[in-house]
C-alpha cells in the first residue's frame, strides 16, 4: 500500500533502501509510456546546505528523450535522478542535471541568506509504481541521495491538465522526435505582433548552428521547433537601467549582480510553454540587441536576437546546456567562488585540474606534447592542457588554447568539445 503525500505519493527523505540495484537492458515500452512525468519542486538552502521540497506532479503529452538509451552513463551535472520500479528496484531511467540554485550556492549572497529556487525535472512516464531517487554532486565529486519518494502513476491526484497552447512551428523536420535530438525555441520578449520575426530568429540562428563543427555533420539528427509565447512588453527587464518589463518567462539581466547573465528563476513558466512541443533542450530567445545569455546543462538555454555577437553566444550557451561543456574562460568578471576546487576533479568534459586527467582528454594528446602545454604560438592548433580555465587563471585547464567555450573570438569549437557534444548528441539521436 502506498501512503499519500498531498493524497498522490508517498514522499521520505533520506530514507535507507534496498541497496540491490538490478541492472540489465531496459526496454522502454516495458516500463514506460511515450509522455512525460513532470516533477515540480523546490531546491532552496544556502552555501552550505539544501534540501528539496516536493510541489506537485504533472502529465505531459511528449517524452522527447531517447527510447533506446534509458540509463544515462555519461556521469555529467551536479545533480541526478534515478528511477527505480519499486516491485523489483530494477533501475529503469537516470539522468544528470545542473541547476541554477546551485549555482547560485556558490556565491557571496549564499554565505548570510536563505533562498528557494523552482526546478522542474521530467521522465518517461512509468506504467507501473516507481520510487524516484533526487541525488546532489558533493564537494569530493562524489553523488549523495538528497530526496526520494513513491510514485503510483494510476494516482488521480496528478495533474492531468493540458498545457496551455501557442502555435508552434517544426523548423526542421528530421523524423521522429523519439529518435532526435530535439530543440524547442521558445519566444520571449516577443508581441504577438512580432512573432513572424521570432521564427525568422529562430531561422537564422538554426542555419548559423547547422554551418559550425560539429553540428554541421548531424543536421540529420536534429529537430528545430519555434513556439510562439507572446509577452506584453518587448524585450527582456533589465534592472540595470530600470528596465521592468511583463515577458512570457520573465527573464532578466543581472544575475547574481553580473549585467551580460541572462536568466529566469521562472522555470516552472518556462517549462510550462516548453510542453507544447518535444523538447529534449529548451532555449529561451530574448528579444533585444543587448549582450548576454546563459547555459545551464540538461535546465535552459537563453540567448538574445539582435547583439552582433548572438550567434556566437548563442553556440557557446548550447554548449553550457546540451553537453556541459564548462567555460574556459578566466578573464571576465563572475559572481562565483571557488567553483572547482582544485583538489577534485571537474565532471565537466573540458577542463580539468590534472587530478584524474585520464578521464578526461588525455588519449587525444600526441606524446610529444608537453603537459602542461605553453600557451604560445607553436601549440595554437594543438590539443594540449594549457592553464587557465573555469573563472580562473592557475590550477584549472582546459583542451586548446581558444574555443568557443572560451571566447566569441575563437573560429569555433575546439576537437575536445566537438566530441563531448557528438557523444551527447548520438544518445538522443539512436537511429
Amino acid at each position: 500500500m502506498l501512503y499519500n503525500f498531498r493524497k498522490f505519493l508517498v514522499a521520505t527523505v533520506l530514507v535507507v533502501t534496498c541497496s540491490q540495484h538490478l541492472t540489465g537492458q531496459v526496454i522502454f515500452s516495458d516500463w514506460f509510456e511515450n509522455k512525460a512525468l513532470r516533477i515540480d519542486y523546490f531546491l532552496a538552502g544556502n552555501s552550505n546546505n539544501q534540501q528539496l521540497f516536493l510541489d506537485e506532479l504533472k502529465e505531459e503529452p511528449y517524452w522527447s528523450g531517447s527510447h533506446s538509451v534509458t540509463i544515462d552513463t555519461l556521469n555529467l551535472g551536479s545533480y541526478r535522478v534515478d528511477v527505480y520500479d519499486r516491485e523489483t528496484q530494477k533501475h529503469i531511467y537516470s539522468k544528470g542535471f545542473c541547476t541554477l540554485f546551485q549555482e547560485w550556492q556558490t556565491v557571496s549572497e549564499a554565505q548570510y541568506v536563505n533562498k528557494s529556487f523552482e526546478q522542474v525535472t521530467r521522465i518517461p512516464y512509468p506504467k507501473k509504481n516507481v520510487r524516484i531517487e533526487f541525488s546532489a554532486r558533493q564537494k569530493n565529486g562524489e553523488f549523495a541521495k538528497l530526496y526520494e519518494f513513491e510514485v503510483d502513476p494510476t494516482s488521480m491526484f496528478i495533474d492531468r491538465h493540458q498545457p496551455q497552447k501557442y502555435n508552434t512551428t517544426q523548423i526542421v523536420n528530421n523524423g521522429s522526435y523519439t529518435s532526435k535530438l530535439d530543440i524547442a525555441f521558445i519566444a520571449e520578449g516577443y508581441t504577438a505582433e512580432q512573432m513572424d520575426k521570432f521564427v525568422s530568429d529562430v531561422i537564422r540562428l538554426k542555419d548559423y548552428l547547422f554551418s559550425q563543427k560539429p553540428f554541421s555533420s548531424l543536421t540529420n539528427q536534429i529537430n528545430i521547433w519555434a513556439i510562439e509565447s507572446p509577452s506584453q512588453h518587448s524585450g527582456p527587464t533589465n534592472p540595470g537601467e530600470q528596465i521592468w518589463n511583463s515577458t512570457a518567462v520573465n527573464s532578466s539581466f543581472y544575475t547574481f549582480g553580473i549585467d551580460r547573465y541572462l536568466t529566469t528563476t521562472k522555470f516552472k513558466r518556462v517549462m510550462d510553454i516548453a510542453a507544447n512541443a518535444p523538447a529534449d533542450i529548451v532555449y529561451v530567445l530574448v528579444n533585444t540587441n543587448q549582450y548576454g545569455g546563459g547555459g545551464i546543462y540538461n535546465h535552459y538555454n537563453v540567448c538574445t536576437s539582435d547583439h552582433a555577437l548572438a550567434n556566437e553566444v548563442f553556440i557557446h550557451e548550447l554548449g553550457h546546456g546540451l553537453a556541459g561543456l564548462a567555460d574556459e574562460y578566466y578573464t571576465s568578471d563572475v559572481a562565483y567562488q571557488d567553483f572547482y576546487p582544485t583538489s577534485v576533479e571537474p565532471w565537466e568534459p573540458n577542463i580539468t585540474t590534472l587530478v584524474n586527467f585520464s578521464s578526461k582528454w588525455e588519449d587525444m594528446i600526441e606524446p610529444s606534447t608537453p603537459v602542461p602545454t605553453p600557451a604560445n604560438a607553436n601549440y595554437e592548433s594543438t590539443i594540449g592542457v594549457f592553464e587557465g580555465g573555469g573563472y580562473v587563471s592557475k590550477g584549472v585547464y582546459r583542451p586548446y588554447i581558444d574555443c568557443r567555450m572560451k571566447s566569441n573570438s575563437a573560429p569555433g569549437f575546439c576537437p575536445v568539445c566537438e566530441k563531448a557534444i557528438k557523444r551527447v548528441v548520438r544518445l538522443y539521436a539512436t537511429d
